[in-house]
């Protein structure tokens, strides 16, 4: 067993230093109960689900593990948000992520009730706010990432190193990262660790539909479409007919209603969770296509840490030899 501790794990009374994003509505208890037993932070999406139903899998979670998990809510997508926030309030979730929108009117309130808040951010400009909003976590999210995304399109390699060096709390590096190379790189870029999502996708216990799965094994590393370019609501999903249904009606000039109701979480979970190609899309980020298994999560997390901390410590080794032969010469 890797044994690993930094800031972030402290804030977050976690062992290794791996988040699951929110997935929306196709979040799964068993996915983050999962994560949350293997060491990292578990992540209950609540997407554009009613409280009733996020209490349901809030319930649930809080059967499958002992462990601290988080509850994400996405402001701007939600209508309701505090009612949402409220949830945790009550069920005591130790850690809340905001993203899709103002995180600091919320922080104030949730810091009352001993809640740690992760603010998921996509520019320096929004993660400075955030921090002085009082965020505990920066999530930093490059346009690698699966689903809804910025349409400033930061990358991850060029995102991460500007906001670490803006903030003085942990930030974590999401979009592209699926492996141990990929958490290697985001703690040598100075991130505190990393959020995944598509890669918790293809794991034993993401019961979504098993030709989703089949997608991302089979993924090249042109798998993936933007689409809502056009109209500044900007998704990465896999290629798809549907997909591709939605980029000729873009190019068209697609009304933002329109656009708004065929990429809504109903459509997510006819293509995630029934695996309807044609009738729904499957969200994915670049990274689908590194992934050749279908590992638990539990041996996920684990090689990755034991990847990671091999790589770096031979990177400390290497430099080093280099810097003691520049010396020589």
């Amino acid at each position: 067993m890797v044994l690993f501790l930094n800031q972030l794990c402290s804030v977050l009374a976690i062992q290794y230093p791996i988040i699951q994003g929110g997935m929306g509505n196709i979040s799964s208890s068993k996915l983050a109960a999962a994560v949350s037993n293997a060491g990292g932070l578990g992540t209950i999406g609540c997407g554009t689900m009613t409280p009733a139903e996020v209490e349901e899998r809030i319930v649930a979670t809080k059967q499958l593990t002992q462990k601290p998990f988080a509850l994400n809510v996405p402001i701007n997508v939600n209508p309701h948000t505090k009612e949402l926030l409220q949830l945790a309030i009550t069920h005591k979730i130790p850690v809340v992520s905001l993203s899709a929108g103002n995180p600091t009117l919320y922080i104030e309130k949730l810091h009352a009730h001993h809640i740690r808040v992760i603010a998921v951010v996509a520019s320096v400009k929004q993660a400075i706010k955030a921090e002085q909003g009082g965020a505990d976590v920066i999530v930093a999210e490059g346009f690698e990432a699966a689903g809804i995304n910025s349409n400033l399109e930061l990358t991850t390699f060029t995102l991460i190193p500007q906001v670490v060096d803006a903030v003085s709390v942990p930030v974590v590096a999401a979009g592209g990262i699926g492996d141990g190379r990929g958490l290697a790189a985001a703690l040598t870029l100075g991130a505190s660790g990393v959020q995944m999502g598509t890669r918790f996708i293809a794991t034993e216990e993401m019961p979504v539909h098993p030709t989703y799965k089949q997608r991302l094994l089979d993924a090249t590393d042109v798998e993936t479409v933007i689409l809502g370019r056009s109209i500044g609501q900007v998704r990465r999903v896999l290629h798809s007919p549907y997909a591709s249904s939605l980029l000729t009606d873009e190019a068209k000039g697609i009304t933002l209603a329109d656009y708004q109701e065929r990429t809504s979480e109903t459509f997510h979970i006819k293509g995630a969770i029934e695996g309807l190609e044609q009738g729904g899309f499957m969200n994915s980020g670049q990274i689908a296509g590194i992934i050749q298994d279908l590992p638990t999560v539990a041996t996920l997390i684990e090689n990755m840490m034991e990847d990671a901390q091999n790589r770096l410590s031979r990177s400390l080794h290497n430099n080093f030899k280099d810097s003691v032969r520049s010396v020589q010469l």
